[in-house]
C-alpha cells in the first residue's frame, strides 16, 4: 500500500458548480459563486470584507500594497514560514526581519518582537502555524504601540479560532490558502480579508487592476477607469465554483480532518510518553483545525532517518520549511547559521505525517505502525538495517 502525503479531494457538488457556472456563460472573476464564497467567508469569520484571490500569495501581494510599502521599510515575520510571507512585502523594496520562534507551538514568538523594532518598521506579519493560532494580544499591543499594521499569514488557518477570534479577521488584514494541501480546496486559490474598514474601498480596486470595476459592476458609477495601481489578483469563476461546493461541506470537512488528528494523537502518545518523539502542541484558548499532523523526533539525524524509513515503506512523510533566513536570500540580507536558534533546531527535526480528507483507518494504523517498528529499532540499536 502507497499512502500520499496529500490526495485533493472532491466532497459532492463541485463538478456540478463548475457545470453551472459554465453554463451560465460567466466563467471571469467576481461571478455568483465568486460572491457566494465572499459571503461565505464574511459571516463565517466576522469580517467585513472577504475577497477571493487567485492564491494566498496574491492576497499577501495585495496586503502589502495596502499597506504602502516601499523601499526602506521593514516588515517583522517568522523565518519558518513558506517563502510568499517574505517575497510578498520583498517584491515592494521593503525588508524582511526574522524573528525567532516559540518552541511549543512554531509560531512567531511574540517576546522576541519588540527588540526587532526599528524606526524602519511598518509591519508585524505573524504565521499561525498548523492552524494553530499565534499569541495576537501582545502583538496586536506592540503594533498599537508602534503605529504598525498587522497581516496575519492565515494560509494554514482557515476555520479556525484564537480566543473566540477566526485567524486571518483578527489583524488588519488576513490571508487565506486553499490550495490543493489545505483543509478547503480549489487547487490554487486564496482569499483577503480586509478587516480594517479604511482599506476596504482601495483593496476592490487594487484587486481589480487598479480600476474601480467592482462599483462599476454594483452600478454605483456608471463607468470604470484607472484610478490606482493593481494587478489580476481574481481566480476564474471556475475555481470559486470548485470553491464554493467545499466551503457548504465545512463542517463535514473540519469534523472529518478533527478526527483524523485526535486518532493520530491518541495512537502516538506511547510514543511520546516514552520520549520517542513530541507532539504537536494547541494552548487551550485556540479551536485548531486540525491542518496538519506533525511529529518532532529527538535529533536531525533520527529525522532523516525515519523519513527514509518510512519513504521505503511506500509511505510520502515529508518535513517543512527550510528557514528562510538561511536560504540563499536570507543569507544575500545578512543572516546566518545560528541567528534564529529555536527555528534552526525544530525545523530540522519535525516530519509532517499523512493528513488528507480521505485518510483511513488503515492507512493510520500502517503509518503509526511504521513510527513504532522504527522506534523500536532506534531503541535496539538497529535503525541503520
Amino acid at each position: 500500500m502507497t499512502i500520499p502525503f496529500n490526495k485533493p479531494f472532491i466532497v459532492g457538488r463541485e463538478l456540478h458548480y463548475i457545470s453551472q457556472a459554465v453554463l451560465g456563460g460567466h466563467l471571469a472573476g467576481d461571478g455568483e459563486f465568486t460572491k457566494r464564497c465572499r459571503l461565505w467567508l464574511e459571516e463565517r469569520t466576522g469580517s467585513p470584507c472577504g475577497l477571493l484571490t487567485h492564491s494566498c500569495t496574491a492576497a499577501l501581494e495585495m496586503a502589502a500594497i495596502l499597506c504602502e510599502l516601499g523601499p526602506g521599510d521593514e516588515v517583522i515575520l517568522p523565518s519558518y514560514t513558506f517563502v510568499s510571507t517574505a517575497n510578498a512585502f520583498v517584491l515592494r523594496g521593503a525588508r524582511p526581519v526574522f524573528v525567532d520562534i516559540r518552541p511549543d507551538t512554531l509560531n512567531i514568538d511574540e517576546t522576541k518582537i519588540a527588540r526587532c523594532l526599528s524606526d524602519r518598521t511598518r509591519a508585524i506579519v505573524p504565521m499561525h502555524y498548523a492552524g494553530v493560532g499565534c499569541e495576537m494580544d501582545p502583538i496586536l499591543e506592540i503594533a498599537a504601540q508602534h503605529g504598525l499594521k498587522v497581516i496575519e499569514d492565515a494560509a494554514q488557518g482557515v476555520d479556525a479560532r484564537r480566543a473566540g477570534k477566526a485567524l486571518g479577521s483578527i489583524g488588519d488584514l488576513g490571508a487565506f490558502s486553499f490550495h490543493e494541501t489545505k483543509n478547503f480546496i480549489s487547487g490554487e486559490g486564496g482569499a483577503l480579508l480586509v478587516n480594517n474598514p479604511t482599506l476596504v474601498e482601495r483593496a476592490e480596486i487594487i484587486r481589480e487592476k487598479g480600476t474601480n470595476r467592482s462599483q462599476f459592476f454594483r452600478g454605483q458609477v456608471d463607468k470604470y477607469t484607472w484610478l490606482d495601481i493593481g494587478s489580476s489578483f481574481l481566480p476564474s469563476e471556475i475555481v470559486a465554483a470548485f470553491l464554493c461546493a467545499q466551503l457548504e461541506a465545512a463542517e463535514m470537512i473540519s469534523a472529518t480532518r478533527q478526527r483524523i488528528f485526535d486518532r493520530y494523537r491518541r495512537l502516538l502518545e506511547p510514543l511520546a510518553a516514552a520520549g520517542h518523539l513530541r507532539l504537536p502542541v494547541v494552548p487551550q484558548d485556540c479551536a485548531h483545525n486540525a491542518h496538519m499532523f506533525y511529529i518532532l523526533t529527538s535529533t536531525a539525524a533520527i529525522r532523516d532517518q525515519l523519513l527514509t524509513d518510512l519513504r521505503k515503506r511506500g509511505i510520502h512523510a515529508v518535513f517543512h520549511y527550510l528557514p528562510l533566513h538561511l536560504s540563499p536570500m536570507g543569507r544575500r540580507l545578512g543572516y546566518q547559521g545560528g541567528d534564529l536558534p529555536v527555528t534552526e533546531d525544530l525545523s530540522a527535526r519535525l516530519i509532517r505525517l499523512p493528513c488528507y480528507f480521505e485518510l483511513t483507518e488503515d492507512e493510520q494504523e500502517q503509518v503509526v505502525g511504521a513510527l513504532v517498528e522504527f522506534f523500536g529499532m532506534v531503541f535496539r540499536g538497529d535503525a541503520s538495517r
